[in-house]
């Protein structure tokens, strides 16, 4: 492969990989696992071995999310679903928790960081209070490995008796506001890693593939690549073990099942969960169900011919209105866990012959990215036998251009032709192409420019949006992900912009607003800015905890709040008649 210009992949104030991880190793000294009621009252050293017991004899796993602020609800949560699941004969195994993005930060800054809707844990006996409040697994996922804090967290939760970590995932992709130093966030999670692998138990790194890259591949080739350039630097390199999570993008039986069967043929680490589709939530409650049932069952069956330890991630159906209760909680557990003895029965009915060609596929492809890529990556400088010079070089490269270079699939003037089309932008393309074709002549010819940008990591929004955009012949001006209010302003009057377009998920919708405002002013503009995804936030004087709905804040501080598309033709189409 040519040696093409791509500079910055390295950079000399990184430590050496070896030095971060003999730093982890110091820490172990002081750093040991402690012990959880989950260890005491199963009589198992890791959840791991709870794992491999449970593939062993084919039982499928159950996890429960709680996504409450309050540590006390949370804990009261944990024992509420954890008690009236076994009282009915449903075995929940895991619990994972919705920490706050601000834990991201190094301790220090968190005090002025702005919150989220999660909840913060400052140290040991703030994560063993959730770990003892079940004889569970406590699976703290988001916004600990990967992060400038990781080292602070990954101490605290090991001390408390935490056997799963993660999120590796976030390493890759997630930028918190106002930080912009990836060296010292790099340094951070390898000397973490370092410490999980010096452990005398089986402690294991947690990566949501659907938080990285994988994410945001179009090819899910590169998507199971992904998996073995993770699995090159934490167990090769490393010496931790990796345990995947997948499941949030992909929708249709097939692919949910293609990818773990290929997964079970190139890691035999026991996976973490297979996180729930909920991007297929798009009814009430009722018609949530059918949804639920879809991937369940293909999940289920799955694991029943590859058993991998991968707990089921059952979503209660509300979540795409507001976070879930406790008893809709216990209602989503009894429903999976009815669905695991009634999913065997259609086992014979299952093509499983599609299902091994297309992981057969998956496989080879991801073989030849994970190949090529670190080829490709060495043929550039860059150190591949040191952990965290190569994932400094990932993270900087970026999912795009490592597909667009290292892909399988065959070039193409615009991208290559995938070898199989990524579910979530396959969907999202003909979503774009059926509202334009039924909107388009609402809005005719336009010159309007929209500079775009998100509050956060998740992308699919504005991936849509930008879609939708070019169907109108809408210039779109690309600020990027997780990117501060200041910078996107910044872009947008240095591209000339008509138009800002926010598009946010994570509960800070009108504070991010207000500081887009603010800039605007300290800048001299006032140009219209249309917010779309998830509007709401935690309110300051709140008791509850829970986010609410801010549209009607966010149109009182003269922004355009945007509910769906139908939202945003109305705002493009009032600013194209404006004289």
């Amino acid at each position: 492969m040519t040696k093409d210009d791509i500079s910055g992949l390295q950079d000399p104030r990184l430590a050496p990989g070896a030095d971060l991880l003999a730093q982890g190793r110091a820490m172990a000294r002081d750093w040991r696992l402690g012990t959880s009621r989950f260890m005491r009252e199963t009589g198992v050293a890791s959840e791991a071995a709870w794992k491999r017991q449970a593939a062993a004899n084919r039982r499928i796993m159950q996890h429960a999310h709680i996504g409450f602020r309050d540590v006390n609800r949370t804990i009261e949560g944990i024992r509420a679903v954890h008690g009236s699941c076994a009282d009915a004969g449903v075995t929940v195994d895991r619990f994972g928790i919705t920490l706050d993005w601000s834990m991201g930060y190094p301790e220090a800054w968190r005090a002025r960081a702005s919150r989220g809707t999660g909840i913060v844990l400052t140290g040991p006996d703030d994560f063993a209070r959730i770990i003892e409040a079940a004889p569970a697994a406590a699976h703290f996922g988001d916004f600990m490995l990967g992060l400038p804090g990781a080292l602070e967290n990954t101490r605290a939760a090991i001390a408390a008796g935490a056997t799963a970590v993660g999120n590796l995932g976030q390493y890759f992709t997630f930028r918190l506001p106002y930080w912009d130093d990836d060296v010292a966030t790099t340094e951070a999670t390898v000397t973490a890693l370092g410490l999980i692998a010096a452990q005398d138990a089986e402690i294991l790194v947690h990566s949501n593939l659907d938080d990285g890259f994988a994410g945001l591949f179009i090819d899910m080739a590169c998507a199971l690549g992904m998996v073995l350039i993770e699995k090159h630097i934490v167990e090769d390199l490393i010496g931790a073990r990796l345990a995947h999570c997948y499941g949030h993008h992909f929708s249709d039986p097939l692919s949910r099942t293609a990818f773990h069967a290929a997964l079970v043929q190139v890691s035999d680490t026991p996976g973490t969960m297979i996180f729930g589709n909920t991007v297929a939530y798009q009814s009430t409650p009722a018609g949530n169900y059918a949804s639920l049932a879809s991937y369940l069952l293909a999940d289920i069956l799955a694991l029943g011919r590859w058993p991998t330890g991968h707990a089921i991630n059952p979503v209660p159906v509300t979540e795409n209105q507001r976070i879930p209760d406790i008893e809709e909680i216990i209602d989503a557990q009894t429903f999976a866990h009815r669905l695991t003895l009634q999913a065997p029965f259609y086992d014979p009915v299952f093509d499983w012959g599609q299902v091994e060609k297309m992981a057969a596929v998956l496989v080879e492809g991801g073989r030849r990215f994970a190949r090529s890529s670190l080829e490709g990556l060495a043929a550039r400088g860059v150190a591949v036998d040191d952990p965290a010079a190569l994932l400094l070089a990932i993270r900087r490269m970026g999912p795009k251009r490592m597909e667009a270079l290292f892909g399988p699939g065959a070039p193409g003037a615009r991208a290559r032709t995938p070898l199989i089309h990524a579910e979530w932008a396959r969907e999202l393309n003909h979503k774009a192409e059926e509202w334009v074709a039924a909107r388009s002549k609402d809005i005719g010819a336009t010159s309007v420019s929209v500079c775009i940008g998100t509050t956060d990591v998740h992308e699919h929004g504005k991936y849509l949006v930008e879609k939708a955009f070019e169907g109108l012949g809408v210039e779109t001006i690309d600020a990027g992900v997780a990117v501060d209010p200041e910078a996107l302003v910044a872009r947008a009057i240095e591209a000339g912009a008509d138009m800002v377009a926010v598009s946010t998920y994570n509960g800070v919708a009108l504070s991010y607003a207000k500081a887009v405002k603010a800039a605007m002013k300290a800048r001299g503009v006032d140009l219209p800015v249309l917010v779309g995804g998830r509007l709401n936030e935690v309110p300051k004087d709140t008791n509850s905890g829970l986010p609410v709905d801010v549209s009607s804040d966010i149109a009182a501080i003269g922004c355009i709040p945007c509910h769906d598309l139908d939202g945003m033709l109305v705002a493009l189409r009032a600013h194209s008649q404006t004289p």
